[in-house]
């Protein structure tokens, strides 16, 4: 299991599929690095991890993050091959047989059978460069043919949670609608202990830098003299104290903080709040899905991140 390490939504996502795998006797090994890696260490303390690094994008501040990509294009395809060729050792050194990428390029191979998982088979490109979204879809395409499978996250026909993304231009021939993906599951959160403490507003903090840390300053000078209390989740699994929650000094409002938190308890919070503000990345849209939570949910994008900005308008002409 492969997931791309930019933001933690590719990781969480792939924790469904990650039990199934347990569940079903089989021993998974996870590849990828950075947050995405711990958050994925933390939820499966008993599995094997190997580090391969993720292609290295450096994110704009405010203007469009394809921007950012496009810049970084030449250095996404080196990275691609890098693991494309990693994946040939792993092969050889711990016997794999069947490999799962999320939005990972290279990490597929002929003498196993492969499968590529993405919401985005089409790219979003701002007014300006909309003249490229046929060619990028088929550049992606090209990359897809290359698995055995492709799988989306998502539903087919018109009720579906990624529009355009996955249901403007015809499918690749190999791929297939598997439903959304979420770490959360209803029955199990219901059997758990639930928390103490409710939060009127729960903010989810995510994304890569510097994007997570200005979401997380513009969120704390938002509610700094709110007097119900508001919880954000910084998105930062790879602290000591991930699940401490503290207070934050700050103005005369009620904020916390909470580095991370495990699954059941992050879902728990959710439930109860009132309110739940984040970005409109898809993982996050799915696991709100999956917690009937999509209502009370206040999209904020990534600024520039088209793809976001995309699916916050999308979700909220359904309303």
């Amino acid at each position: 299991m492969a997931p791309l390490n930019w933001g933690l939504g590719h990781a969480t996502r792939c924790i469904p599929i990650i039990r199934q795998l347990v569940t079903d006797g089989h021993t998974p090994i996870v590849a990828s690095d950075g947050q995405a890696l711990l958050l994925l260490q933390q939820e499966f303390l008993d599995l094997n991890f190997i580090e391969l690094p993720a292609y290295k994008v450096r994110y704009n501040r405010e203007k469009s993050q394809i921007t950012a990509i496009l810049r970084s294009l030449p250095a996404i395809v080196v990275a691609a091959i890098r693991e494309h060729n990693q994946l040939k050792k792993i092969i050889r050194q711990h016997h794999i047989c069947r490999v799962i990428s999320d939005n990972r390029f290279g990490l597929w191979n002929k003498n196993i059978h492969s499968i590529y998982m993405t919401h985005q088979l089409m790219v979003k490109m701002p007014a300006k460069l909309k003249f490229l979204e046929k060619t990028a879809w088929r550049m992606h395409r090209w990359v897809i043919h290359n698995y055995d499978e492709c799988h989306i996250p998502d539903f087919d026909g018109k009720e579906n949670l990624s529009g355009d993304l996955s249901h403007l231009y015809p499918l690749p021939k190999n791929a297939q609608f598997i439903g959304p993906l979420s770490r959360f599951k209803l029955p199990d959160i219901d059997a758990a202990e639930k928390p103490i403490k409710k939060y009127r507003t729960v903010a989810i903090i995510s994304g890569p830098e510097p994007q997570r840390n200005l979401f997380e300053q513009e969120l704390i000078a938002r509610f700094k003299d709110v007097q119900k209390p508001t919880l954000l989740i910084q998105g930062k699994p790879q602290t000591t104290d991930t699940y401490q929650i503290q207070k934050l000094i700050c103005g005369s409002g009620q904020i916390y903080l909470v580095p991370h938190l495990a699954s059941q308890t992050f879902a728990h919070y959710l439930l109860h709040a009132e309110k739940i503000i984040c970005r409109s990345g898809y993982s996050t849209i799915m696991d709100l899905y999956a917690l009937n939570c999509l209502h009370k949910a206040e999209f904020i994008p990534t600024p520039g991140q088209t793809e976001q900005e995309y699916l916050a308008t999308y979700h909220e002409t359904k309303r």
